[in-house]
C-alpha cells in the first residue's frame, strides 16, 4: 500500500497532525490502495499561505510561457496515459477504456487551455472624449480553490485547473477522498512540466474540514466546486462572506425523451449508455427516461432485457461493461432509492 502526500509550496508534505485515511478499490473493497493525509483547517491554511506567495510572480509569467507549461502536461499525460487509466479504474470504478476516455480528455483540456496563453484579448471600445481610449484586458483573480468530485477524479480537476493557471492565478486543489490518487498524479505532471512551488497545491481530506476551511480563508479570491446542492449552498455562504466569486456546478436530473417515431434500437442504447455507462456516476447521466405510451411497453421490455445483459465487475477486466459504485455508502444510497420507488408504486424488472 502506497504512502501519498499533501503538495504545498513545492513539497510533498504530511497532514499538520499526522492523521491519515485509506482508500479501497470497490471492485475489490479489501484491496487496500493507499493512505491519504486527512488534513486539519492548519493544512488548508498553509496552502492557501503558499498560493498567495506564488501568486505575484506567476501574475507577472507572460500568458505564452504559462500555456507552455500546460502544453508539456498534456505530453506527459500522453506519456502515462495507460498507468494513471489503470489507476483510476482501481480508486473510482469505472471500466478501463472508459478511464483512458478521462484521462486522453485530461490531455486535450490541457493542450486547450495551453493555447488560451496565445488567444488572450481584450477588446478596444470608442471612447467618447479626445485623446482617451478605453480597453479591457484580462488579469487574473488570486487564488483559486477547487474542490472536485470523485466521479471524473482526473478530468474535472483539469476543467477547473488549467483556465485557472493560464489566465494567472494560483490553485488550491482539494480532491474527493474516493478518488484522490488521480488528481495527485494530474499534479505530478503538472510539477514535472515545470510549474513554479506554490502555484498549484493540494489539500486532501474532509470535505467539512478541508473545504469548508478554503472556501472561507479571506485570501480565496475563487472557489469552484462540483458536487451535491447540500455543500455547494454551504461552500457558497463561507465563500462569499469575504467576497470570493463562486462557481458551483451541483445535483439535477437529466432526461431522455422517447417518441413513438423514434429509431426504438437506439434509444434503449442510448438509454443505456447514458444511464449506466462510467458506473451510472456520471454528472450527466440518464436518470429518468419519459416515453411515448404508445410504445412503452416495447421500450421499457427492450431495456430491461439490455440492463439484464449487462456485464458488472472489475473495470480491469475486459469483458466488464460497468464497474462498481464507488463505495458502499454510494451503494447503500442507490438501493435505498430503488425501495423508496418500489414504495411509491414502482416494479423491479432488473436486479433485486
Amino acid at each position: 500500500m502506497e504512502t501519498y502526500h499533501n503538495f504545498i509550496g513545492g513539497r510533498w508534505v504530511d497532514a499538520a497532525d499526522g492523521a491519515i485515511f485509506e482508500t479501497h478499490n470497490p471492485a475489490r473493497p479489501t484491496d487496500r490502495l493507499g493512505t491519504f493525509p486527512a488534513s486539519t483547517a492548519e493544512d488548508a491554511r498553509r496552502a492557501v499561505e503558499a498560493a498567495s506567495e506564488a501568486f505575484p510572480a506567476w501574475a507577472s509569467t507572460p500568458p505564452p510561457a504559462r500555456g507552455e507549461i500546460l502544453y508539456r502536461a498534456a505530453e506527459i499525460i500522453t506519456h502515462r496515459l495507460e498507468e494513471i487509466a489503470t489507476a483510476l479504474t482501481r480508486e473510482e470504478g469505472k471500466t478501463l477504456a472508459e478511464a483512458r476516455g478521462e484521462v486522453s480528455r485530461t490531455r486535450d483540456i490541457l493542450r486547450y487551455y495551453g493555447g488560451e496563453g496565445l488567444r488572450m484579448s481584450g477588446d478596444v471600445l470608442p471612447a467618447t472624449a479626445q485623446n482617451e481610449m478605453i480597453y479591457t484586458r484580462r488579469e487574473p483573480l488570486g487564488v483559486v480553490v477547487a474542490i472536485t468530485p470523485w466521479n471524473f477524479p482526473i478530468a474535472i480537476p483539469a476543467w477547473k485547473i488549467a483556465p485557472a493557471l493560464v489566465y494567472g492565478n494560483t490553485v488550491v486543489l482539494k480532491p474527493a477522498s474516493y478518488a484522490p490518487h488521480s488528481a495527485l498524479l494530474l499534479v505530478e505532471a503538472l510539477v514535472d512540466a515545470g510549474l513554479p512551488p506554490g502555484v498549484i497545491n493540494v489539500v486532501t481530506g474532509s470535505g467539512a474540514v478541508v473545504g469548508d476551511a478554503l472556501a472561507s480563508h479571506p485570501d480565496v479570491a475563487a472557489v469552484s466546486f462540483t458536487g451535491s446542492y447540500a455543500v455547494g449552498r454551504d461552500l457558497y455562504s463561507h465563500a462569499t462572506g469575504h467576497m470570493a466569486r463562486v462557481q458551483l456546478e451541483m445535483g439535477g436530473k437529466n432526461a431522455l425523451v422517447v417518441l413513438d417515431d423514434a429509431d426504438l434500437d437506439l434509444a434503449v442504447t442510448l438509454a443505456v449508455r447514458g444511464g449506466y455507462g462510467l458506473t451510472g456516476q456520471s454528472c450527466t447521466a440518464t436518470s429518468r427516461i419519459i416515453v411515448q405510451e404508445s410504445i412503452a411497453d416495447r421500450f421499457v421490455d427492450a431495456m430491461a432485457r439490455a440492463a439484464q445483459s449487462l456485464e458488472v465487475g472489475d473495470g480491469l477486466e475486459p469483458h466488464v461493461q460497468m464497474g462498481p459504485a464507488v463505495s458502499r455508502d454510494q451503494m447503500m444510497q442507490d438501493l435505498e432509492y430503488v425501495r423508496v420507488g418500489i414504495k411509491e408504486g414502482a416494479e423491479l424488472l432488473v436486479g433485486q
